[in-house]
C-alpha cells in the first residue's frame, strides 16, 4: 500500500463528497434556516451513505461484488421514488409557509436517508475511485480494503468540515433566507429530475433484462 495511493483516495474521497447534489444544497438550506449544527447533522448523517457507498465502490474495484444488478435497479427505483417525494414537497411550499427546509424537522435522520438512498452515490463514488486506483488495481487485494476505505473517510470528513463551515457563514445564510422560497422550491425540481432519472434508469434496466 503505497502513500500515493492512500492521499489519492482521500483526494477521490473529498470530491466526491464535495461535488453539488441534492444532499449539497440542502445542507446549505439547512444553514441558512437552522443554523450550523443542523447542517452538520445531517452531514453526520449523510456520512454512513458515503462510507456504505464508497466501501461497495471499493469492493468492485476489488473485483468481489457478488451483490448483481438487480440489487442496484431496485434501489435505484426506491432513490428515485423517495427523491420525486422530497422534491413535490419542497415545489409545493407555500411562499407564506415559515422558514423551512428538507430535514429540518429531523436533519440526522433525513441526513443517513439522502446518503444511503443517493442514486448517483454507486456509480459516481465508483468512478471516482476507479480513476484512482486503476493504476493499482492488479495489485489489490482484500488486505488493502481497510486503509483504503479509512483513507476515503478522511475525504469525506474533511469535506464536510468545509460544506458546514462554507454554508454557516453569515453571508451565506443572508442569501439562502432572502430567497428561500425560490431557492427550497429550485432544490425540489432538482429533486424530481435526480428521480426521475434514477427511475427511468432502473425502468429501462429492469426492461433489459425481460
Amino acid at each position: 500500500m503505497s502513500l500515493a495511493l492512500l492521499l489519492a483516495t482521500i483526494v477521490a474521497g473529498f470530491a466526491y463528497v464535495i461535488s453539488p447534489g441534492p444532499a449539497f444544497l440542502a445542507v446549505f438550506a439547512l444553514a441558512a434556516t437552522q443554523g450550523r449544527q443542523a447542517a452538520a447533522r445531517f452531514v453526520i448523517g449523510h456520512l454512513v451513505g458515503d462510507v456504505t457507498w464508497g466501501a461497495l465502490a471499493l469492493t468492485a474495484i476489488i473485483g468481489a461484488n457478488q451483490l448483481g444488478p438487480v440489487l442496484f435497479d431496485a434501489l435505484g427505483l426506491f432513490c428515485g421514488l423517495y427523491l420525486v417525494y422530497l422534491g413535490i414537497k419542497a415545489v409545493m411550499t407555500r411562499k407564506d409557509a415559515p422558514p423551512t427546509s428538507i430535514g429540518a424537522s429531523r436533519p440526522l435522520m433525513t441526513g443517513v436517508m439522502f446518503g444511503l438512498t443517493n442514486p448517483k452515490a454507486y456509480p459516481v463514488s465508483t468512478a471516482m475511485f476507479t480513476a484512482i486506483a486503476l493504476p493499482f488495481a492488479g495489485h489489490l487485494g482484500w488486505v488493502d480494503a481497510p486503509p483504503l476505505l479509512g483513507a476515503a473517510l478522511v475525504g469525506f470528513i474533511l469535506a464536510d468540515i468545509l460544506i458546514v463551515f462554507w454554508a454557516g457563514l453569515p453571508m451565506v445564510r443572508r442569501f439562502f433566507s432572502a430567497h428561500r422560497g425560490i431557492i427550497t422550491r429550485s432544490v425540489g425540481v432538482i429533486f424530481i429530475a435526480f428521480g426521475a432519472k434514477s427511475i427511468a434508469d432502473a425502468g429501462r434496466s429492469f426492461a433489459s433484462r425481460a
